[in-house]
């Protein structure tokens, strides 16, 4: 007796089909588009240029941290 008669002809299976239908409808559509290339590299640098303040804010903080860390050392003796 074979357990998968009829799977594919089920709701379970249409709605699958269907959601599968959908989403390649929405890659197409979207693939078609040309200017998503353009926004992708733009994010990429705007994330780039933030990572980099980001950065640069820290190696600050830590060069303070460190300074005002040794003058409060020689002020402990």
């Amino acid at each position: 007796m074979n357990r998968f008669s009829g799977l594919l002809d089920g709701p379970y299976a249409l709605y699958v089909r269907t959601l599968l239908e959908v989403r390649a409808d929405n890659l197409r559509k979207h693939m078609s588009r040309r200017d998503v290339g353009a926004s992708a590299i733009e994010l990429a640098i705007i994330t780039a240029v933030v990572g980099l303040v980001a950065l640069t804010l820290a190696l600050v903080i830590k060069t303070v941290v460190q300074n005002n860390s040794k003058q409060i050392q020689k002020l402990n003796p």
